[in-house]
């Protein structure tokens, strides 16, 4: 079953996500509010993958995907953001996210996203 950290600050995103993922056979290890609090579960839980949000307060996602990526290179992380501008979607995937994934999303392309990125 692969394991799932999901770091966003929307609560809502956190559940959503969680019971998408939980009822399609994912096991979610853990949620984190900020960049600072994902980068921490991250090395401490060590999911097979991350969705990570861009915008959030404190540490935003960019910086936390640096961080994650510099400590584990292989880290396979999925950008889910509202933030769907071009600019942003090149400076994580340049930072190392597998794929980019825009709000609002639907069940299917979460799944299949999760799943094509955990077979690279």
């Amino acid at each position: 079953m692969p394991r799932v950290l999901i770091v966003d600050d929307a609560e809502f995103i956190r559940f959503s996500l969680r019971l998408m993922l939980e009822k399609n056979g994912f096991e979610v290890v853990g949620a984190a509010k900020d960049g600072a609090d994902g980068i921490m579960k991250y090395k401490e839980l060590k999911p097979d993958i991350v969705t990570l949000d861009i915008t959030m307060p404190g540490m935003d996602g960019i910086t936390a995907l640096k961080a994650i990526t510099a400590s584990d290179p292989d880290a396979k992380v999925v950008v889910v953001s509202a933030m769907g501008r071009e600019d942003i979607i090149k400076d994580a995937v340049m930072c190392g996210a597998k794929y980019f994934l825009v709000k609002p999303f639907k069940e299917e392309q979460v799944l299949e996203t999760v799943r094509k990125v955990l077979a690279m």
